[in-house]
């Protein structure tokens, strides 16, 4: 059989470990061909692909990013997007194809294969908000670096007694503001889950201020907002899965923290950062189990499902129960994390 592969949406550490994975295993016990999709649905859309051996993928289990490439294709969005699909699919002798992406790639796969592609889903999200499984590969990466950059910041805001504000990713959830928040000992956490109250926020600092701490840390989402508005956007320009472009929210809280406060703040975005560089090996090790249960569930015939992990079990889930749902942050987590705000 000839498998596809492909990853669609934003990077992830750990991208390049699943497709060795599927190459390494799909080859050498199933006596697969495998081919790499290029840049996500757009290269079943134009019919880009190339092969994929045991030489190809020798070296790439520590490499960020993908070596497919990627993007945020829709070929829902396009005119006769998907017929295009199953006809480069089919001319190409593709007969399944592990799809690597978050929910927005997912839920092509899962269209797609009501049409007729046979699909095997691997769940890819730094922001760890997919529903399903336990974990997301990338999102430990996503979180080690934000908590080295808040023990950096932590030297910096104590020197200059300043408010330090750390921007992370987390479009809908909090996943990533709370982890790292939480190991990097952030004086406030903010998420989208919960919309803050800036009051709420200054409140925390000058009780710090009163215990002679004349410093803070405050690590917010990209996608929290203040309690009765809206989340505070890049751009104003939408994806073809409709997603605008948040940014700033940390900026928005520096000004309105110095107005009330009076209390010199800077800004932090970490931005892409948090998704560059080598993966963890917590999350090389996740990825690889990823990708090895994805080829097992392809010559099972398993179509229609997505590997997750449940505890410290590699497990699948209809993707039909998957899509369109999002895994938010463990408030019960949060609340310990509250316990050291202020």
């Amino acid at each position: 059989m000839k498998v596809g592969i492909l990853s669609g949406g934003g990077d992830a550490p750990g991208i390049n470990a699943v497709i060795r994975a599927v190459v390494r295993k799909g080859v050498q016990h199933y006596g697969y061909e495998i081919v790499g999709v290029r840049d996500g649905w757009r290269g079943l859309l134009e019919g880009e692909f190339l092969t994929l051996d045991l030489q190809s993928v020798s070296g790439i289990l520590p490499r960020g990013g993908s070596i497919l490439g990627t993007s945020r294709t829709n070929p829902f969005k396009r005119e006769g997007g998907p017929r295009k699909i199953l006809e480069n699919a089919e001319k190409a002798g593709i007969g399944a194809v592990v799809v690597i992406g978050g929910d927005d790639t997912l839920s092509v796969a899962h269209n797609m294969g009501e049409l007729g592609l046979k699909c095997v889903c691997v769940p890819k999200t730094i922001d760890n908000d997919l529903y399903g499984t336990d974990y997301t590969f990338g999102f430990n990466t996503a979180v080690s670096i934000a908590t080295e950059a808040l023990d950096r910041l932590h030297t910096t805001a104590e020197t200059h007694r300043r408010v330090m504000i750390l921007e992370v990713m987390g479009r809908y959830t909090g996943w990533i503001a709370l982890e790292a928040g939480l190991a990097g000992g952030a004086d406030v956490i903010l998420i989208p889950e919960k919309p803050f109250d800036v009051g709420e926020v200054c409140e925390y600092i000058k009780r710090r201020h009163e215990r002679g701490r004349n410093f803070s840390i405050v690590v917010v989402a990209e996608g929290a907002k203040p309690k009765g508005g809206k989340e505070i956007v890049y751009s104003d320009s939408i994806d073809e899965f409709g997603h605008i472009r948040l940014g700033g929210v940390g900026y928005y809280l520096g000004k309105e923290i110095e107005k009330s406060l009076g209390v010199e703040t800077r800004v932090v975005v970490l931005g892409h950062l948090q998704r560059g560089g080598s993966p963890t090996a917590f999350d090389r090790i996740l990825a690889t189990r990823f990708g090895i249960a994805a080829v097992d569930l392809v010559h099972d015939g398993k179509f229609g499902r997505m590997v997750a992990i449940k505890g410290n079990r590699i497990v699948s889930v209809p993707l039909k129960n998957v899509v369109g749902k999002r895994k938010t942050v463990n408030l019960e987590l949060y609340e310990i994390a509250k316990v050291f705000f202020g």
